[in-house]
């Protein structure tokens, strides 16, 4: 059984949300880091409230599901990803009933919520963990008699030595290893009863929350479970498990994975999991081949990788496509369905707009995430283009090395001098969590929620036409006609897609442009077979009836 305190303010299931399984296909994920998204008490900390308040922004904004950065019980040694108690939120966010008003209040929009679940580890605050430390017995953490390379100091009574799976504040729990090991008897079989008691752990914490509306979870480091795994062979076979559990006992709730190589995580069990900036046999290079951001300059890189979505135009979307394509094959092998899922960012990667690559660059990357057969996940602000702001304070645990700090991802929407009742309270108070960008031409949603021009109303035009045009479901057939300068390809037969981030002009020759219909678009001209597209150019075209058929 969970160990966790009884929920006064839990009245009883609300709106399930239950479909979005069957929705993926035409879904846009929408990101929350709370602690700087909205704050509605005041005390210059995002909170569930505040989310709640901005829903109508979200709304119009035309995004379908949210998933919220974990908001639970937590010391916030790495931001709400060491958590203390997953069946509690924290007391800076609001309560239980604060999530249950906004999963009502989401599903009265048409918008799905999602919570971040944390599967692999727990707070060393955690009361199963503060037993364990006292308890030989206690088998739900990787637990040494003797030192081991890797290993943190038991603090408690116990003695010996325990295994993090990240930060040494976050004791890895116990799902068994793969392989064993007389030499190492801290190996446990996948099926012990630790590993077991984990796993039910899982399910239960799942139920508790779809019973209060929730519609999904994206699972934070979702292959870590499973130690010595080779080929993540128990791993996979974990969250298959999960997964026909989550069908038979609450169909219509999704499973996302924070795993970095959907060609694997998919067929494994989950509905969508994300290209990253890690993961797979390549780690993480397809995604950083779009858009790693800053490579020679002080922002935080990963790895001096020349990136598509640069105005040197020294990339290729060519590994991108390829992996795109891997995956999809994958997924449709294994016959269970699912999506791959690609972000503008997340509270992890450096955004779009870092370095010297401003909004306007920006805007042919956001024509990919929405056009491109995937799931489209928009992170928090790169609607409107907030930077990568360097210099950030190193604030919950955001430092991952002397280059690498993430807290210039989370800085504070950038909400600007908004009319109170619109989108909610007006303009936000000041925040204390992480201060504002200080550039005082930083971008608001106040500025450009009345531009028609501006990045936000492009992002709000692409998703509406992401809905209305099937032709952009992920199921739509994808053509490719180049990958670099211009990147072309074609959707459902006849919806062309050209994009030039890059500072020179350029073209490409497509049969039928002279009488393509321009859907959207900037900097681009159309003559008889030529689409010309002027720097950071896009174009969206239909091409109408002359090419259906012709994809492949």
């Amino acid at each position: 059984m969970l160990a966790t305190t009884p929920d006064p303010d839990h009245e009883g299931p609300t709106s399930p949300q239950g479909d979005l399984a069957d929705r993926l296909d035409r879904t846009v994920l929408y990101q929350i880091y709370p602690q700087s998204f909205a704050d509605a008490d005041g005390d210059g900390i995002g909170d569930l409230r505040g989310i709640a308040e901005r829903l109508d922004y979200l709304a119009w904004l035309g995004v379908d599901a949210i998933w919220l950065s974990p908001c639970f019980v937590s010391p916030f040694a790495d931001a709400g990803y060491d958590v203390a108690d997953f069946l509690r939120i924290a007391p800076r966010y609001g309560t239980n009933a604060d999530l249950e008003h906004l999963t009502e209040q989401a599903a009265r929009r048409g918008i799905a919520v999602l919570l971040d679940l944390v599967a692999g580890h727990t707070s060393d605050q955690h009361p199963w963990f503060r037993a364990a430390i006292d308890d030989p017995d206690d088998d739900r953490y990787v637990w040494s008699d003797v030192p081991v390379e890797g290993f943190e100091p038991g603090p408690g009574r116990r003695g010996g030595y325990y295994r993090p799976n990240f930060f040494p504040v976050q004791p890895a729990l116990n799902y068994g290893y793969a392989r064993l090991d007389p030499a190492e008897p801290w190996r446990q079989p996948v099926d012990a009863p630790g590993p077991r008691v984990n796993r039910a752990a899982l399910r239960e914490i799942m139920a508790f929350w779809f019973d209060r509306g929730v519609a999904g979870f994206r699972v934070d480091m979702a292959a870590s479970l499973v130690k010595d795994d080779p080929g993540l062979v128990e791993t996979r076979r974990l969250w298959q498990e999960m997964r026909s559990w989550l069908d038979r006992t609450y169909p219509g709730r999704v499973l996302v994975s924070e795993w970095g190589d959907p060609e694997v995580s998919v067929p494994a069990g989950f509905h969508a999991d994300f290209l990253l900036q890690f993961g797979g046999d390549d780690d993480g290079l397809p995604l950083r081949s779009l858009w790693n951001n800053g490579a020679g300059t002080t922002q935080p890189t990963w790895g001096d990788v020349p990136a598509w979505a640069d105005a040197e135009a020294r990339g290729d979307a060519a590994t991108f496509v390829r992996a795109w394509t891997a995956a999809t094959a994958a997924i449709a092998a294994a016959g269970r369905g699912g999506v791959v899922g690609l972000p503008t960012s997340n509270h992890d990667f450096t955004r779009l707009v870092a370095g010297p690559r401003d909004a306007e660059q920006a805007r042919a990357a956001h024509v990919l995430v929405m056009t491109w057969p995937a799931m489209p996940s928009v992170y928090q602000g790169d609607e409107i283009g907030m930077r990568y702001v360097p210099g950030t304070p190193t604030t919950e645990g955001s430092r991952l090395g002397p280059t690498y700090d993430r807290a210039g991802s989370r800085t504070p929407m950038q909400w600007g001098d908004l009319d109170a009742g619109r989108f909610g309270p007006g303009t936000p108070a000041t925040s204390s969590y992480l201060p504002v960008d200080p550039d005082p031409g930083r971008p608001t949603v106040a500025d450009q929620v009345d531009d028609p021009d501006s990045l936000l109303h492009l992002v709000r035009d692409l998703i509406s036409l992401r809905h209305r045009d099937r032709r952009l479901d992920v199921g739509s057939p994808l053509e490719v006609l180049a990958t670099g300068y211009p990147m072309a390809y074609v959707r459902g037969g006849s919806l062309a897609v050209v994009l030039n981030p890059g500072r020179h002009p350029v073209e490409l020759p497509l049969p039928g442009a002279g009488d393509a219909r321009l859907l959207v678009g900037r900097g681009v001209r159309t003559e008889d077979a030529v689409v010309e597209l002027d720097p950071h150019g896009y174009a969206v075209l239909d091409l109408g009836t002359a090419r259906v058929g012709s994809a492949r």
